[in-house]
């Protein structure tokens, strides 16, 4: 059975317990869109079953309802208290850590134009193993809270609630999900976020929007990343673009870097547009 450890805290396995053995990662979908819907064997060697003997159980549509349910409690939860919250999903290595660490370190600079405070910003880091990212996070000034799935290839809400409670909610404005690298299995499961981010880098190919659509059709935002190195890796930023904006319409979309802070201004007015409450958004830099 697969675990959770959040912050080092191993906690009760609740994500599949219809699955015991059940803990890789899964890269099959079924026709509703969730990763789980395939029937292969896990070691064990079984006669078939006569057609009059099967039953389909719908597992997997039980396991969403519930995700859905908390997930809701999550953004009650979130939107009482005026907070922005950011699901951030991508491929693994396409920036999303370097991204958060950049705006932590920006982002206290700009006011909240409702209150006129700065912003505060905290982050739920979701991974496989290690705490590496939560570590590095914390080193840029963000409180973060680390989220271990072990062989658990995304997070779901029961995780998010679980690290929630790990945060100061004092006047924080704005907290980021960096979901688990993976452009799969995550689009299935609503956190409770008020938006969601999709990052795409200009290294991974300008076809991966057509491949993987369900990611970059739920996006609110797309972010294409690393564009400093655009020309050195071969990419075809207009084509990646285009792609995109074919297979998701509906997102607005920014070319940035974390490293040279290109096209950030822009990222950071779309969130100051997006905060509770926001009237008309001002960059005011202490």
């Amino acid at each position: 059975m697969g675990s959770v450890a959040i912050n080092g805290v191993i906690q009760p396995d609740t994500l599949h317990p219809q699955f015991p053995n059940h803990d890789h990662p899964h890269g099959d979908r079924d026709q509703s869109g969730h990763p789980h819907g395939h029937s292969h064997s896990h070691g064990s060697k079984h006669s078939p079953e006569p057609a009059s003997n099967i039953h389909v159980i719908p597992i997997h549509q039980g396991i969403l309802a519930k995700n859905d349910r908390i997930a809701a409690q999550n953004r009650s939860f979130f939107r009482d208290r005026g907070i922005l919250v950011l699901n951030l999903l991508s491929s693994p290595g396409a920036g999303k850590t370097a991204l958060i660490e950049r705006m932590a370190g920006d982002l206290p600079q700009l006011c909240y134009p409702p209150s006129g405070t700065p912003l505060k910003i905290a982050v739920i880091v979701g991974d496989l193993a290690t705490d590496n990212d939560a570590q590095r996070l914390r080193h840029a000034g963000a409180a973060a809270v680390q989220i271990t799935t072990g062989n658990t290839c995304h997070l779901e809400a029961d995780m998010v609630a679980q690290a929630m409670q790990g945060l100061d909610w004092q006047g924080l404005n704005l907290l980021v999900i960096e979901n688990v690298g993976n452009l799969v299995c995550p689009a299935s499961y609503d956190l409770g976020e008020t938006l969601r981010v999709v990052v795409l880098s200009v290294t991974e190919g300008e076809d991966k929007p057509l491949k993987y659509p369900t990611m970059f059709k739920t996006a609110d935002f797309v972010l294409v990343s690393k564009v400093e190195v655009a020309e050195a890796v071969g990419c075809d930023l207009a084509l990646a673009i285009a792609n995109i904006q074919r297979v998701a319409p509906q997102a607005q979309l920014f070319e940035v870097s974390a490293r040279t802070g290109v096209g950030l201004d822009n990222w950071y007015q779309a969130l100051l547009a997006a905060m509770p409450g926001a009237g008309q958004p001002e960059m005011e830099f202490h």
